[in-house]
């Protein structure tokens, strides 16, 4: 782009790239800059899956809102961590298959807030709140999510590839934790994060290109510690599971090297046990 769009606030300084625009990068979006594209690539240049297991782990994300919409009946959604609105997002298909729904987007970038508030007005079931997931008590007690989310009633709570920002475990643990604690039984968690798992050498070669050039550090973890963050939910069959793998719509949709794909995910269930 070579000049910022109306949406992008005064403030922000586009010359400095930002974890949400490189994941749209990825996506194949255009709310991206010339920073944002030069970390994207040199990211690609380590793995030139990247950008193919990032597709694979929104179209995840789709099946599992569509799940919980659909067959666990989940009408309310907070996704922290939501970055840049790309198309198919939780709101429009949580509202495709039960209009009414609400949503909540979190996210500490100024511009896919303020590009998200822009595809949002004139909704006036989702929202978008500028906030760190470090901070779950102030998410939690923002106005807007106070207005349109009922926690007394089940959520579905995204973290869809954030958790990674948080690189100390007992912090990451400690957050998951304090919104797990704010849920009605039967709420559902959505988890995606990177995995290390028998990639240790790019993985390590990735985080190196990766916080050098972006503000937001990242800790790739491995299973055993990925798992750890679901404490307190119960995973659904078919478990923490690699992207392509988890409830594909055709059997052909799972690639010969799913575990090429960066991201473990799965979908967890909240009974009031903790």
């Amino acid at each position: 782009m070579s000049t910022d769009p109306g949406w992008v606030p005064d403030e922000v300084d586009t010359t400095k790239a930002s974890s949400a625009r490189v994941y749209d990068y990825w996506l194949g979006g255009d709310h991206n800059f010339q920073a944002d594209r030069d970390v994207a690539r040199a990211a690609m240049a380590v793995d030139p899956n990247i950008r193919t297991a990032t597709r694979a782990y929104r179209a995840f994300l789709i099946r599992a809102v569509r799940y919980l919409t659909a067959e666990a009946g989940i009408r309310q959604f907070l996704d922290i961590g939501s970055g840049i609105p790309s198309n198919q997002n939780v709101h429009q298909v949580a509202q495709e298959i039960a209009p009414g729904s609400h949503v909540v987007y979190v996210d500490n970038d100024e511009i896919a807030v303020a590009h998200s508030r822009f595809i949002l007005s004139g909704n006036p079931d989702a929202a978008a709140i500028e906030a760190d997931l470090r901070e779950p008590e102030k998410i939690l007690a923002d106005p807007s999510a106070q207005l349109l989310l009922d926690f007394s009633q089940p959520v579905g709570l995204v973290l869809s590839a954030v958790l990674h920002f948080v690189p100390d475990d007992d912090q990451a643990a400690a957050v998951v934790a304090t919104l797990r604690d704010a849920l009605a039984p039967g709420s559902y968690l959505v988890i995606g994060h990177a995995c290390m798992d028998g990639r240790e050498k790019v993985i390590g070669s990735y985080q190196k290109v990766y916080n050098h050039r972006v503000s937001n550090q990242s800790k790739v973890r491995s299973r055993a510690e990925i798992e750890r963050l679901c404490a307190g939910f119960t995973l659904l069959p078919p478990g923490l599971v690699w992207a392509p793998q988890w409830r594909p719509d055709s059997p052909g949709d799972v690639p010969a090297d799913p575990e090429n794909y960066w991201s473990l995910v799965g979908v967890a269930r909240y009974d009031g046990d903790r």
